[in-house]
């Protein structure tokens, strides 16, 4: 691992870190210590996801444009302006502008890092860096949250102005430790194609596009679910606990932590679209389990243990995915295009997030069978997604094993005919 990718990952930990402090508290920061309620408070979760579809479809030109490193400069002192005023804001109006403030540099900041990871890979090193991404983001999540919780108190604000403090610290430190950063030499479009334009050459590459329709079911049926419609279903039709809540989430962090370098062998000398579609397998057993631990007719310690092992198994297909995805929106991009390609993939993602919480959280609360039955077809259609996207893709971009010596410079896809259809 060279000094540039050393760096990105320790930038990838401190914002994770930072990110930590204030997520899981953000929603009792706004309604109760702030006093603005609960209908404010969801406003402000829904202005996080507005704020990126907004943003996202600029930051990916912007990023073909100027490189990377500019643009995760920018999104990082905003975030930290937005952190900060986030942390001292009292009234509506200014809690509403600076989470947009923090959900817009949050949302950049993610497709520059992943630029960045990609200029400083080849093909062959590519999966375990962002692998260790996804291990040291999640590690930065939960000592965060750790560190966090010890720290807060909701009977004073100024605990919690602290935590918003820290995370604002931690934005611009992270400035500092990126400006030493040295990318290898890529190529720039400064003369790049109009938004339009742009959107319209990435919607022609179909393999692309296969790979967003699957990115977003992926999302919405996992990520979209953790602390909406899974939760709710799982208070409702399986009466968890919040401890007991809380300690799925815990297993969740702790499966990926420890078996993310475990499974990154397997899934290296795998293909791609079989790896995504075993990740759809293990989804349909979670919400199987899922499924006994609020229909079944056990103890409510069979039920606890089972919905526990519901997000074991979810973190187990997230850390199968996350040397995965990443690496082939990568593959995939013309070269110099890498940054339109990660935007445009997180743009998926972002709206799968607010749509999933939108379409789960009622249903988990209130409908429980066809929630389950749902979801399981959906983890199933993951599978028939996979597949179908591998008949798109090169023998390389599908296992880049294959190409030996070959690399797949700077997220330049490879010249190979994609293998016909059958």
């Amino acid at each position: 691992m060279g000094a540039a990718m050393r760096r990105i990952h320790v930038g990838n930990a401190l914002s994770a870190f930072g990110l930590g402090f204030t997520v899981p508290y953000l929603y009792v920061y706004v309604a109760q210590v702030r006093g603005l309620g609960a209908v404010t408070a969801g406003v402000v979760l829904a202005v996080f996801a507005v704020a990126a579809l907004v943003v996202l479809p600029f930051a990916g030109r912007a990023i073909v444009r100027r490189g990377p490193l500019p643009v995760l400069l920018a999104a990082l002192v905003a975030a930290a302006v937005g952190a900060l005023s986030l942390g001292l804001a009292s009234g509506a109006a200014s809690v509403l502008l600076s989470a947009s403030l923090l959900g817009a540099g949050q949302a950049v900041m993610q497709p520059a890092l992943a630029t960045m990871i990609v200029e400083c890979s080849s093909a062959g090193t590519r999966s375990r860096a962002f692998a260790t991404q996804f291990f040291l983001q999640n590690l930065g999540l939960g000592v965060g949250g750790l560190i966090g919780g010890h720290l807060v108190d909701t009977t004073r604000a100024s605990s919690f102005t602290l935590l918003f403090a820290i995370e604002a610290a931690m934005f611009l430190l992270l400035v500092v430790v990126m400006t030493t950063v040295r990318l290898p030499h890529s190529p720039r479009i400064e003369d790049a194609p109009s938004a339009k334009g742009s959107w319209k050459q990435l919607l022609e590459n179909r393999a692309m596009v296969q790979l967003c329709v699957l990115g977003f079911v992926l999302f919405f049926a996992c990520y979209g679910q953790f602390e909406s419609g899974l939760s709710a279903y799982g208070v409702e039709a399986a009466g968890i606990s919040t401890s007991a809540l809380g300690t799925a989430l815990a297993a969740n962090t702790l499966m990926i932590v420890v078996a993310q370098f475990l499974v990154l062998r397997f899934v290296e000398r795998r293909r791609r679209s079989r790896v995504i579609a075993a990740v759809g397998l293990i989804w349909a057993v979670a919400w199987a389990v899922a499924g006994y631990a609020g229909l079944g007719h056990g103890s409510q310690e069979m039920a606890t243990a089972a919905f526990v092992s519901t997000y074991a198994l979810f973190g187990l297909g997230e850390a199968m995915l996350s040397p995965t995805v990443a690496p082939l929106v990568a593959d995939l991009a013309p070269t110099g295009l890498a940054g339109q390609y990660n935007s445009a993939f997180a743009l998926v993602k972002q709206l799968a997030l607010a749509v999933g919480p939108a379409v789960g959280g009622p249903l988990g609360a209130s409908l429980h069978a066809p929630y389950i039955g749902m979801f399981l077809l959906f983890s199933l259609g993951i599978c028939v997604l996979a597949l179908r996207l591998g008949r798109q893709l090169s023998a390389v971009q599908d296992q880049p094993g294959l190409a030996g010596s070959r690399v797949v410079a700077h997220g330049g896809a490879p010249v190979e005919p994609a293998r016909a259809h059958g």
